[in-house]
């Protein structure tokens, strides 16, 4: 199969690379850049250069392709506050791709978020794509999901892959570098109130493999869950990290939190574990790389600076 990968050289893309073609794909990768693009180039990909504004670039390269992963995402302006600018350009892409595809059942996977679905509550495939309560800034990217997902009566075999807050692994530059920072910044390793709160966790390795499967295999119109920790509690990261940087591990009031751990503070407030048991039964995904403690405790986090 020809696979057109947006974000190919990113954090999950750089693992579903070399995962796509040892599976015997032919990759073609977007690339913004001189290096992604020796990067791609490197782990056996094709390059398109463009960016997610290149909609004519992304056409072309999708009526071509036998079908497209679409990972890429404009964080960069997304976490300095724009997130609805990063979210409409992400639409278009959407967009771009599904008049490409249309009455073709070509696949059409892409990344989404697990985290706010049903706080307090474990999130499964069947629940909607609305986030709730403290992460209501996420809706956008949701309702692109419920976008993709409505390509399915166009003929397009298009599928959404739920991703846990944090996808870890040597060289993460998500959430759990930016926590283990503030614990760097501030001296202790702190959690919100109880520390209750539960993040669902995947090894980015894991992940990549999952990409596959539903490129190969998912149904039209799946929702799937890139879930290994089904919920993992805020404070047991903290215990960790306090471990692995040697600080003390303190509760931090609800009222201070915002204060302490700056724009990272609404995400540790957010209680939001999900299960994966329909992912495994429909394509037969199994995660077999480190949970995110074990993967924590194998000191790669704390031995560089952050990169966050």
């Amino acid at each position: 199969m020809r696979v057109l990968v947006t974000g190919a050289s990113g954090w999950i893309g750089s693992a579903l690379v070399p995962e796509l073609v040892d599976a015997g794909h032919q990759v073609v990768g977007l690339a913004r850049s001189d290096a992604s693009a020796a990067a791609l180039a490197t782990a056996g990909a094709e390059v398109v250069r463009g960016s997610l504004d290149d909609l004519d670039t992304l056409r072309e390269a999708a009526v071509a392709s036998d079908g497209v992963v679409h990972l890429a995402f404009k964080h960069d302006i997304a976490f300095t506050g724009d997130y609805p600018g990063a979210a409409a350009a992400d639409i278009r892409a959407i967009d771009t791709f599904g008049e490409a595809l249309a009455g073709s059942d070509r696949p059409l996977v892409i990344a989404s978020g697990a985290l706010g679905i049903t706080p307090g509550a474990v999130a499964t495939e069947r629940d909607g794509h609305t986030t709730h309560g403290s992460l209501g800034g996420f809706e956008a990217r949701a309702a692109n999901a419920e976008a993709t997902l409505a390509l399915a009566s166009r003929g397009v075999r298009s599928s959404v892959v739920r991703l846990s807050p944090t996808v870890h692994g040597d060289g993460d530059a998500g959430f759990i570098p930016a926590f283990i920072e503030t614990a760097r910044r501030t001296g202790v390793a702190g959690y919100i109130g109880d520390g209750s709160q539960r993040w669902p966790a995947v090894h980015r390795l894991d992940a990549a493999r999952l990409f596959r499967l539903a490129l190969e295999n998912a149904p039209a119109g799946s929702t799937l869950h890139g879930v290994a920790d089904e919920g993992v509690q805020i404070r047991e990261i903290a215990e960790t990290i306090g471990r692995g940087l040697d600080l003390p591990v303190k509760a931090i009031s609800p009222a201070d939190a915002e204060a302490h751990f700056g724009w990272l503070a609404a995400v540790l407030a957010t209680d939001g574990p999900a299960s994966n048991t329909l992912t495994r039964e429909l394509l037969g995904w199994e995660p077999t790389h480190p949970g995110l403690i074990d993967d924590l405790e194998q000191d790669h986090y704390f031995a560089r600076g952050s990169a966050a």
